[in-house]
């Protein structure tokens, strides 16, 4: 499965969410996830990213693994708006 990952962050957190970045996206490969893509902005404050996963089975224990919740306080203080969609090749 495929993810499209859209963050919105105030100029404010980028440094919160760039760290909250540092800690989560190297769990992707422990539960079968994979950042295809990533951009970002030049300020920051956007960042776009195609995540893809072996099964959702995957993409559950990814968001259920405790880093992850470790790291939240980092996503809350960032203050950034994250928009995911599921999404499939045409």
């Amino acid at each position: 499965m495929t993810l499209v990952v859209i963050a919105r962050v105030p100029v404010t957190g980028v440094t919160a969410f760039q760290r909250f970045e540092e800690i989560v996206l190297p769990l992707l490969q422990d539960h079968g996830g994979h950042l295809a893509s990533r951009w970002r902005d030049a300020g920051g404050t956007l960042e776009v990213q195609l995540i893809e996963f072996s099964t959702r089975a995957a993409l559950e224990a990814f968001r259920a693994d405790p880093r992850m919740e470790a790291a939240s306080p980092l996503l809350a203080e960032s203050g950034a708006v994250l928009e995911i969609t599921e999404v499939k090749p045409v």
